[in-house]
């Protein structure tokens, strides 16, 4: 299965997305092949201090890919992988629609905070575009990242959510937790760390869960 994590506003903590998935999924006995496609080179930085911390397999394969030949060199490699997962930037790029063309499935973090509401109408505008161009439809996810514990921001992006039906709300948000921040300084996802954010924890696998269809342990 191939999966993109992206949209077109930045700071909504799509490698923190990226990278637990991809860990989550190799500790679930998968082969997975992580795609840096962000020209700011996020996921690669994570995983070099993944490589300095950990001293045996880090679970997953990291290639860096950008513009236009990301499709072709993507399906190229799916054979070769359980599961692929793509960090795209926040943006319009010629890298993310080309992952969009070959993924199956389409995650879109939202974080309330930086929530506007001309992101959905320009968001829209990718999707139909991709849409028409795809044999098959690509199933999308959109759920709340970076949410605050409680208060209006979250149910408000909530709501707005909800309305617009082809962006498939989820709702099983990811709390802002520093748990996410601690983990990823040290090149590790959020079920590695010692102790153990047994919030974060569940929250994050509730959510692959769902999409993944994959039991958690």
């Amino acid at each position: 299965m191939i999966f993109t994590v992206g949209g077109i506003k930045g700071g909504t903590g799509k490698t923190t997305i990226s990278t637990n998935l991809a860990v989550w999924l190799s500790r679930h006995g998968a082969d997975v092949l992580l795609v840096d496609a962000d020209e700011q080179e996020s996921a690669s930085d994570f995983t070099a201090w993944r490589e300095e911390t950990k001293s045996d397999d880090i679970g997953y394969t990291l290639v860096q890919l950008h513009g236009a030949t990301l499709r072709r060199q993507i399906e190229q490699m799916r054979s070769k992988h359980d599961h692929i997962v793509i960090d795209t930037g926040g943006r319009d790029t010629a890298s993310q629609r080309a992952a969009l063309f070959v993924s199956d499935i389409y995650l879109l973090p939202f974080a309330p905070r930086s929530y506007e509401i001309w992101t959905l109408s320009k968001v829209q505008a990718l999707l139909s575009e991709i849409q028409s161009g795809r044999p098959t439809s690509l199933q999308i996810y959109s759920f709340l990242n970076k949410a605050d514990t409680r208060g209006a921001d979250n149910s408000e992006a909530t709501e707005v959510l909800r309305e617009n039906e082809e962006l498939n709300f989820v709702d099983f948000p990811i709390i802002n937790r520093k748990a996410f921040a601690t983990a990823a300084s040290k090149g590790l996802s959020v079920f590695e760390m010692v102790p153990a954010d047994e919030k974060a924890i569940s929250e994050v696998e509730a959510l692959f869960s769902h999409i993944t269809g994959i039991k958690k342990k």
